[in-house]
């Protein structure tokens, strides 16, 4: 059976990203920390689509906790499942000033967002070298290419999983392992709802913020076969905000 984990799968880019992986014909494992009632809606739709959702709640930070539960459920299910598709999308913003950012904002953001990138990762890129076959798509940000004010340790954590990528894609390109990113500007989803969307659309040339479905759309492009020669890259969808 083939799968697609998806991190922060319950809400937003996340549950766009299952439910598009799930029309592609994949199983989905939705990972995520807190919101049951949001995780078992992203099952419904999964499953609406005629394919397997299984929850899995830990939280990507946690290293103990994502062996506990993702270790253990690749175990008891090796010899029936396959991992193919790995979306890295769990990730968090405390947006603040430098100057007034505590150090537990700055560590928290870059425990969910690099951290989570490197314990997910480990793990199910090793099935993937034994099976010589994989799709790994880690969601950046936009502040990790250009920077945002406020955003110092968003933007760095981000920026640090985009150098990850292209390095990673290095290292597994020869057993047919693709490793990209892709990059969301504003797009409308619980993480930008305290962001003002007149103030900021006139930026965007297209002017207006992005849906989650067209995020997943390129997801889906990158986790398909017609990407099988594409690996480092970082892929935009910001309504061509760049700076």
């Amino acid at each position: 059976m083939k799968y697609a984990l998806v991190t922060g799968g319950s809400r937003g880019i996340g549950r766009a990203a299952c439910v598009k992986l799930a029309k592609m014909g994949y199983n989905i494992l939705i990972n995520y920390r807190s919101n049951n009632e949001a995780a078992e809606e992203t099952r419904r739709l999964v499953e609406a689509e005629g394919k397997t959702a299984v929850l899995m709640q830990f939280d990507v930070a946690d290293g103990q906790a994502v062996k506990e539960v993702l270790a253990t459920w690749m175990e008891t299910n090796k010899e029936t499942m396959s991992i193919e598709v790995l979306v890295n999308n769990a990730g968090i913003r405390k947006d603040n000033l430098f100057m007034w950012m505590e150090e537990e904002d700055w560590n928290e953001v870059l425990d969910v967002n690099l951290k989570g990138f490197y314990y997910s990762t480990k793990l199910v890129f090793k099935h993937m070298l034994l099976k010589r076959y994989g799709r790994i798509i880690n969601v950046v940000s936009l502040s990790g290419i250009k920077g945002m004010a406020g955003q110092l340790n968003y933007a760095a954590s981000k920026a640090a999983v985009i150098g990850a990528t292209k390095s990673l894609a290095q290292e597994v390109g020869r057993s047919k392992i693709t490793v990209n990113a892709v990059a969301p500007g504003f797009i409308k989803t619980d993480m930008t709802a305290d962001i003002n969307e007149k103030e900021f659309k006139s930026r965007i040339p297209l002017r207006r913020f992005g849906k989650v479905e067209e995020v997943a759309a390129v997801i889906g492009f990158l986790a398909s076969e017609d990407a099988s020669y594409v690996t480092g890259e970082v892929i935009s969808v910001n309504g061509g905000l760049y700076t």
